[in-house]
């Protein structure tokens, strides 16, 4: 029961989520932004949405309990999910789950960007270990560990070119 309630609160968030970013989407490209990597976005949906689709798997068929720590899983649940707020507050208009760049916009360097070049990722990652040590699955956190390394292999250096190439974002960066 516990299980059930908690991932149908991360799916309602999650929907809430990509109803922003089509917003943000839609607001960015009207202002001239172009999108990139087009071409792994749908592996990466797949891969999130097989997430909790195995991790559900793992937790019925192995009869997986909550842990006993899970007042600490849970609690880094919840600085994530604050650190997935503060992300998203940060960006604004800019954030989306895809690679959209308008070209010559102010690069974002307030909020968890002033510490970090891609907190959302170091979010994520976290999200993958603690939801499935939350329940005990701990072959779903090793697998999807994996699979989200491979996945940010390919983006972030996507993501950096994109905004290298249409942004100050090298200038910036190279401040810090």
């Amino acid at each position: 029961m516990i299980f059930t309630i908690f991932i149908a609160l991360i799916a309602i968030q999650r929907l809430v989520e990509l109803y922003i970013a089509k917003q943000n989407e839609k607001q960015l490209k009207m202002e001239g932004a172009v999108e990139f990597g087009e071409s792994h976005y749908r592996w990466m949906v797949l891969m999130h949405l097989s997430f909790f689709i195995v991790l559900t798997i793992e937790v019925m068929v192995y009869e997986r309990k909550i842990a006993t720590l899970w007042p600490i899983w849970l609690t880094l649940f919840l600085i994530a999910q604050s650190g997935r707020v503060w992300v998203i507050s940060s960006l604004g208009k800019h954030w989306n789950t895809k690679i959209i760049v308008v070209p010559n916009a102010e690069v974002v360097v307030k909020g968890p960007y002033k510490y970090f070049k891609h907190p959302n990722y170091l979010i994520v990652a976290t999200e993958i270990i603690v939801i499935s040590l939350l329940f005990n699955a701990y072959y779903t956190a090793i697998i999807f560990s994996l699979l989200n390394a491979w996945m940010m292999a390919v983006r972030i250096p996507l993501e950096e070119k994109a905004l290298k190439t249409h942004t100050e974002y090298s200038t910036v960066f190279k401040q810090k």
